[in-house]
């Protein structure tokens, strides 16, 4: 069994959306949602919500690189959120809902800071990319009802209207990186 497997933190607005697209990503062993980059150790939802505590709302993802590369993971990232708004995505706004690398190695930075500059340079967005890169200072588990949430309340408005538009452009964009092959 292969047990070398890489971490990565990233925020990219809502962490039920993240998680929702990473959950389905072939070599994605786990992803859990959390809060990271603050100043409050502990914190609740409520806490990050009101912007006070620094952190943003992030995925941990653990994936599997002989099976995905991490350049693959922030391709598939940066497809599925706006890098280029500062504290916001859609109509959640604030600082908890930044665009964020928080990197485990100095690899993953590197990697990062080169394709932010390539993306950059290709002009893809009409604005520059914001997206910071920083060590992940520190994750705190997010409480157990944001885990897997897309999964057991599909039914519910946001994620009809925000997580499942982000699942289904993943799903389509990126058939050949889906865990589930469809039939």
């Amino acid at each position: 069994m292969n047990t070398n497997y890489e971490t990565i933190t990233l925020a990219g607005g809502c962490f039920w959306c993240l998680e929702a697209v990473f959950d389905e990503m072939k070599g994605v062993l786990s992803v859990d949602s959390g809060y990271s980059n603050g100043h409050v150790a502990n914190p609740s939802y409520r806490d990050v919500c009101n912007g006070n505590t620094g952190h943003a709302e992030v995925v941990r993802i653990k994936f599997d690189p002989a099976i995905i590369s991490f350049r693959d993971v922030l391709n598939v990232f940066f497809a599925i959120h706006d890098p280029t708004t500062m504290n916001r995505q859609g109509a959640d706004t604030g600082t908890q809902y930044r665009s964020g690398i928080y990197y485990h190695t100095q690899e993953q930075k590197e990697i990062a800071e080169a394709l932010i500059k390539e993306l950059n340079e290709q002009k893809i967005w009409n604005s520059p990319i914001v997206t910071e890169v920083e060590a992940v200072n520190n994750f705190f588990i997010a409480e157990d009802y944001h885990q897997e949430y897309f999964v057991n309340n599909q039914s519910q408005p946001y994620c009809q209207a925000v997580v499942a538009p982000k699942v289904a452009k993943f799903r389509k964009h990126y058939l050949e990186l889906l865990k589930k092959q469809p039939v």
